[in-house]
């Protein structure tokens, strides 16, 4: 039996009166993945700061490394105990070159100067067993995503790291640099490392764990071995309720008659997107898949005014409207959630109460242009209720609040203008599983109460448990189009097929 290489036991931390962290143990193995779960808030993050020496845990707890107990009073204690942190914002200096951020805090010098040449020689073994196509003298300025998160990995192997632990690591990653990432992490559990992983996806944790704990208000709640990780189990655990609800479907899409409230026809940009039509009625949920790449946030782009169109036209109720800008296209009922919150979505800097009524302060304005500040006060107010928007009060920051809270704030934004038609760009991207069904079931009561949803998402289990229908683009074109039906659900075969024209060969 090997012996693990990490032992928390009875890990508990308080930040004054609020209890983070309740006895919580945790064992990890050499040569294993071990993937931790929790919504936002559950502990995770408290617990590998712990770890890390970032934070010191309450007396009464201990942790032991290769048997022995270890106590840290920061993070370089930590580090030169063999653990090493990838946090999701990756921690890398971008305007200093791939073998100085590797030997950051440890540099080399000679006579006074630092020996460039002498590190970047250090570092060449390590970047080619990674696999990096990157020289250690490229300033990480110049580097792609994937590639300062393998530098970030490179940083830790030089350390000579036993346990490294990676938080969120493919959040800004594209599915070829996810899939590039999974390799390497295979090869380094394979080479004895133990990865302790953090992720909020679950084909992540399908396609690396060995081994699942998972946390729920700073508690232990459950491990599970690999045979026992089922989408279904990991779900109750964290959200400590039964998932047969988990993708809430009320509203009747069966019942749907009249014109579509949204129709894009025609639809093209003379690049990325080649002449695509679809429809959206009152009270359906509309589903637009394809792999990344297809065009699909393009496509919508071009339907609010964001991107110039170059054919085709967008009706809503049968009248066709000319949207040039998004300010034009919320004007004719149109509003769109964009898949970057925090860079395209939210002003993290200003309140709650800001961001809800940004896009409806004309409206709130009294005689004389002064804003009506008790009115967008009520308006907050009503919207943290209805969305259930976790947050001490309607004034502080959006940057303050968990990932979920932001994206309930930014579409709280969104319905405030009372669209007709919504668009939501990857809905609970970044997301805990407990906000995901919340949010899953204020789509279900929007479609519920009339508005027409269309849903751009890359995960399928997603647009197959909330939507009525499924567009699916391949290659900037509608690829084909699947539809739920009273006695046949959605296909996520099918919707693969079509999204990679695997339907072409099969005929």
């Amino acid at each position: 039996m090997i012996d693990p290489i990490l032992e928390m036991r009875r890990v508990s931390k308080s930040f004054f009166s609020i209890k983070a962290l309740r006895g919580v143990d945790l064992t990890v193995y050499p040569g294993e993945i071990h993937a931790l779960m929790g919504e936002n808030g559950a502990g995770k993050s408290t617990l590998m700061k712990i770890l890390s020496g970032a934070y010191r845990p309450d007396p009464g707890g201990e942790i032991r490394i290769e048997g022995k107990p270890v106590h840290f009073n920061g993070p370089h204690a930590g580090r030169a105990a063999g653990i090493s942190i990838i946090y999701q914002e990756l921690s890398l200096a971008p305007n200093l070159s791939v073998a100085q951020n590797i030997y950051l805090g440890r540099e080399v010098s000679r006579f006074g100067m630092l020996a460039r040449e002498a590190m970047e020689a250090g570092v060449g073994p390590i970047l080619e067993r990674l696999g990096a196509d990157f020289a250690p003298s490229t300033l990480v300025a110049g580097l792609s995503m994937g590639q300062r998160q393998l530098v970030e990995i490179a940083r830790a192997l030089h350390a000579r790291s036993k346990i490294l632990i990676m938080d969120e690591p493919t959040t800004a990653l594209s599915a070829g640099e996810s899939e590039r990432l999974f390799g390497l992490i295979r090869r380094l559990r394979a080479e004895g490392l133990a990865i302790i992983y953090i992720s909020h996806r679950m084909d992540e944790v399908y396609a690396l764990g060995d081994r699942v704990t998972v946390l729920r208000d700073g508690t232990l709640v459950g491990s599970l071995d690999k045979p026992e990780i089922r989408a279904d189990t990991i779900v109750r655990l964290m959200v400590g309720r039964d998932v047969s609800s988990f993708y809430k479907k009320e509203h009747d899409p069966l019942a749907l008659h009249g014109a579509p409230v949204l129709a894009a026809v025609d639809i093209a940009d003379g690049r990325r997107v080649k002449g695509c039509s679809l429809t959206v009625h009152a009270g359906e949920v509309v589903g637009l898949a394809g792999l990344v790449g297809a065009g699909r946030t393009e496509l919508a782009h071009l339907i609010i005014g964001a991107a110039a169109k170059t054919g085709g036209h967008v009706e809503i109720e049968g009248r066709t409207v000319d949207i040039s800008t998004p300010g034009e296209a919320l004007e004719a009922g149109i509003a769109y959630l964009t898949e970057d919150r925090k860079a395209l979505g939210l002003f993290l800097d200003m309140s709650c109460l800001d961001n809800i009524n940004l896009a409806v302060l004309g409206r709130d304005a009294r005689l004389g242009g002064i804003l009506d500040r008790d009115k967008a006060r009520d308006r907050a107010r009503k919207a943290f209720a209805a969305l259930g928007i976790r947050a001490a009060d309607i004034r502080v920051a959006a940057g303050s609040l968990s990932g979920g809270n932001q994206q309930k704030v930014l579409l709280s934004r969104l319905l405030a203008t009372t669209p007709k038609v919504l668009i939501l760009d990857e809905p609970t991207r970044g997301v805990d599983v407990g906000a995901k069904s919340e949010i899953y079931s204020i789509i279900d009561n929007l479609a519920k109460s009339g508005t027409a949803v269309l849903v751009i998402s890359s995960d399928l289990p997603e647009i197959i448990g909330i939507c009525d229908r499924v567009i699916v683009m391949r290659a900037g074109s509608i690829a084909g189009e699947i539809k739920r039906t009273a006695t046949a659900p959605l296909d996520q075969e099918q919707i693969m097929a079509l999204a990679t024209g695997m339907e072409q060969l099969d005929a």
